[in-house]
């Protein structure tokens, strides 16, 4: 059966050089995003993001949402 609920979760990749920014995207608990369910944008920016750590954005810290 497959969850329809809103992500707890959100994998966020932090900017190494300025602080409050970086990218967050939906997850769950283990840190998986869904790729079929994010739009072209936020795939390109997943995808930019992962390769950017170590250069421009910290290795991504699963966080709870409030």
């Amino acid at each position: 059966m497959l969850e329809t609920s809103m992500p707890s979760c959100q994998l966020r990749f932090r900017s190494l050089f300025a602080s409050g920014r970086g990218f967050a995207f939906p997850c769950d608990p283990a840190g998986q995003v869904d790729l079929d369910r994010m739009s072209e944008q936020a795939r390109n920016n997943y995808f930019y993001a992962r390769a950017m750590v170590g250069r421009e954005l910290a290795v991504p810290a699963v966080e709870a949402l409030h």
